[in-house]
């Protein structure tokens, strides 16, 4: 958190007969511990305070004690005001309440801003200068840390919430992933791929936890292996971001570099963290432009690339349903692939299991291939249980809103169980095993998916000519 000062209040000093030696004990024991906290003051004090023992004012029972009372300490610690050279303004609001008038309003969040400093959008590059800085009461000359302001500027820049302002001079930096040390707060785990929505200051993006370091144990301080977050657990993680962020480490900066994590369905805020530093791969990896673009391999195909993502319990007839329409779709001439559950199982994905956090991985990489897949301009048909919403909804989001087509392939557990192809439902129900998907894991059912496919009274014929109806290729 960045703590550097702490009061260390040794209470109860009267039931060891106020014994120096148990107070020194105590405290040498606490900045050790404090040490490798990064605390660099401890202010240890000898309290009783049944009796108001050095609470505020001084005990006679402790002569032997020549610090502050608490009560003193408290009103006079020096707290260090962080000095800095740069601005860091947040925009909060573009207040535009008639044609002659635009400003930017936010606060301070560290440096000055002086009325006719050349100021930047760290995002896009844009520069201005400060013509005036408006508050409520009068405008002023300059702007320090903690003010609300509002900065107009001599020009027109494209700037909203979610900016950040430097001053031109002393730009701030930007990254798209970064090292963080992760407090998890939610009773539901934390996953590795798992995206969730990360607020930064007053930007804001689509985040995922790419890898958990190591976990912390806060009694040892040791550093333990760990494959998802529970609650209360502190861990040294790795993000990736949907988009390049302003941030700075914590230590130079709790306003860029604080976060919280924000689960994309119930909004619930699942996690803090402060960043460590921006990972070099951030700044060394590019996106290299070619020229062949997707629109030029669909010319040539004679068709948009599209994926066709097929959901249903094991068993409900995604795999049988996704071949008959890949042949459907074969001989209308079109280029196709399906990439198959099981298939993908026994290469790209052959390290993964079948646990929460394996089966988030899993889906992560089948997305990232598809949409490789459909940038070709191919037709891409993926047939996986893909039992949790906020997975598909990553795909959705990953591959486009209008190149993803989502197909529930609707069919009981009961009739699954009839079917049971590969025997999997017999082996959970005897205990064999573990996680299978409607026995002892869960399925999301898809809320509003693009097609619903009655995989127990309607034919399978039926269902892909429905489907070729739905799709319009």
């Amino acid at each position: 958190m960045g703590i550097k000062q702490v009061a260390l209040a040794i209470n109860k000093m009267d039931l060891v007969g106020f014994d120096a030696s148990v107070f020194q004990r105590i405290s040498e024991d606490f900045k050790r511990l404090a040490a490798t906290l990064g605390i660099s003051a401890v202010t240890a004090i000898p309290l009783s305070a049944l009796r108001g023992d050095n609470v505020t004012r001084r005990s006679a029972s402790m002569p032997w004690y020549s610090g502050p009372t608490l009560l003193a300490y408290l009103e006079t610690v020096r707290i260090p005001v962080l000095e800095s050279k740069r601005l860091i303004f947040p925009v909060q609001w573009v207040n535009r309440p008639d044609s002659d008038f635009r400003g930017f309003c936010g606060t301070v969040a560290e440096g000055l801003v002086r009325v006719g400093d050349e100021i930047c959008v760290t995002a896009s590059g844009q520069r201005a200068r400060v013509d005036e800085i408006v508050t409520m009461d009068a405008d002023l000359p300059q702007a320090g840390t903690g003010d609300a302001v509002t900065l107009r500027l001599d020009r027109e820049i494209d700037a909203s919430r979610g900016d950040v302002i430097s001053l031109a001079q002393m730009p701030l930096e930007m990254t798209d992933q970064f090292e963080a040390t992760i407090v998890w707060m939610h009773q539901e785990a934390g996953l590795v791929g798992r995206s969730y929505e990360v607020k930064l200051a007053t930007q804001s993006a689509s985040a995922s936890i790419t890898a958990i370091k190591h976990r912390i144990d806060i009694n040892t301080q040791a550093h333990e292996a760990a494959k998802t977050l529970v609650l209360n657990d502190i861990a040294v993680c790795n993000l990736a971001l949907s988009r390049p962020l302003v941030f700075d480490a914590y230590t130079h900066s709790p306003v860029l570099g604080s976060f919280i994590l924000i689960d994309r369905f119930t909004h619930a805020t699942v996690a803090a963290g402060m960043i460590r530093h921006s990972l070099r791969r951030a700044q060394n990896v590019h996106v290299q432009a070619l020229s062949i673009r997707r629109s030029d391999r669909e010319r040539l195909n004679g068709h948009v690339g599209k994926v066709i993502w097929f959901t249903g319990l094991s068993g409900s007839g995604k795999s049988t349903i996704a071949n008959a329409l890949e042949v459907a779709l074969h001989r209308q001439g079109k280029r196709t692939y399906i990439l198959d559950g099981d298939n993908i199982r026994h290469g790209l994905n052959k390290d993964l299991g079948f646990t929460d956090a394996d089966r988030v991985e899993n889906i992560r990489r089948v997305a990232e291939v598809a949409k490789l897949m459909m940038d070709a301009g191919v037709i891409v048909l993926t047939a996986f249980i893909s039992p949790f919403k906020r997975e598909r909804e990553m795909a959705r989001e990953l591959i486009g809103q209008e190149r993803f087509f989502e197909v529930h392939v609707d069919t009981s557990l009961e009739l699954c169980e009839q079917r049971d192809p590969k025997g999997l439902y017999h082996k959970a129900r005897s205990g064999e095993l573990p996680n299978m998907t409607g026995i002892n894991s869960a399925y999301e059912v898809p809320e509003k998916p693009d097609f619903v496919a009655d995989g127990s009274a309607t034919s399978v014929d039926e269902i892909v000519a429905a489907m070729l109806a739905a799709l319009s290729l």
